[in-house]
């Protein structure tokens, strides 16, 4: 992966963007075994490549303290959410980023709007914060589910017909408010196949080290493949925006998977662009004093300054 500012790493992203406007079909638009010629034998190179530009980015965006990063990750079951956030951010520093898992809402935030218990775990500026599921699973599992809209205790008319294209606008406004405040969003779908999810599954059920991983709801939803492509596909097209586009980000090679989940994110720093702070003359000159000061505290025989200059980079 090359960074700087040749535009390389938009142009590896850009097939996996969804255009604002745009009507997507899964089935038709992406697919899920992807991998644009890429070969595996150079995986490893290039996702450290990415880790690398990851941990240099995170660094500036921490000092800056200007942005904040909120990577949002939607897919379903075995699709290698957990994967993904392991290896892309492997090299970052752990103060900066927090992992949030969102399962089933609790009797508090069920007493609450749809959207209130997400926005106690955003990022603070100069953090990243990741979404392992979201705000999103409000337009996914409840619309494949709509028993339960019950449990949220929505008065009737909050339940009319229509309630999808209003959530689908609520979270737009509610994306574009936080873009505004200096929040960028990154939104990654881990498109997986119905066939590949099934060999994934079977994985869980065959080797011992893998049947924590296994649930009886996993094979339930799955019976519901086709409810949630469409459930899916209605998310991507109403909620890519301007301000907050989806990447479809080719699941079924989890090797490919994650240099794209990291791409996408790097290049979303490279646009932030974040730099260290730089101090005014006053700051400099108590700098330069206290510089002088150390190098007078020298052991004999010691280098008053000892580091070199590619130390100092």
């Amino acid at each position: 992966m090359s960074d700087d500012h040749d535009g390389s790493v938009a142009t590896f992203i850009e097939p996996f963007r969804v255009r604002h406007g745009s009507t997507v079909r899964l089935d038709r638009d992406f697919d899920p075994a992807f991998t644009g010629g890429l070969k595996k034998k150079h995986a490893d190179k290039r996702l450290r490549d990415g880790v690398e530009l990851l941990s240099e980015y995170q660094a500036r965006l921490a000092a800056q303290d200007t942005y904040g990063v909120l990577v949002i990750l939607q897919a379903l079951d075995a699709a290698g959410k957990d994967g993904t956030i392991r290896h892309v951010m492997s090299g970052v520093n752990p103060q900066g980023v927090a992992v949030h898992s969102f399962k089933e809402p609790s009797a508090e935030e069920l007493n609450h709007s749809f959207l209130w218990r997400f926005q106690q775990h955003l990022p603070a500026r100069g953090e990243i914060a990741i979404f392992n599921r979201s705000h999103y699973e409000e337009v996914l599992v409840v619309r494949v589910h709509p028993e339960l809209l019950d449990r949220q205790r929505m008065p009737p008319e909050a339940k009319r017909e229509g309630i999808w294209e209003r959530r689908y606008r609520e979270i737009n406004d509610w994306e574009h408010y936080l873009v505004d405040n200096g929040l960028r969003i990154v939104k990654l779908f881990l498109n997986l196949s119905k066939e590949e999810q099934r060999v994934r599954f079977l994985r869980r059920c065959d080797l011992p080290e893998h049947n924590w991983k296994f649930s009886a709801n996993d094979i339930h939803e799955r019976a519901h493949w086709d409810e949630y492509q469409h459930a899916f596909s209605q998310m991507l097209s109403h909620t890519s925006t301007p301000w907050a586009p989806w990447h479809v980000i080719p699941a079924d090679r989890k090797w490919f998977a994650r240099i794209a989940a990291a791409s996408v994110i790097v290049d979303a720093l490279i646009d932030i662009d974040p730099h260290y702070p730089t101090i005014d003359g006053d700051a400099r000159a108590q700098l330069v004093k206290a510089k002088s000061e150390l190098e007078a505290q020298a052991p004999k025989g010691a280098a008053p300054d000892p580091v070199t200059p590619d130390q100092a980079t």
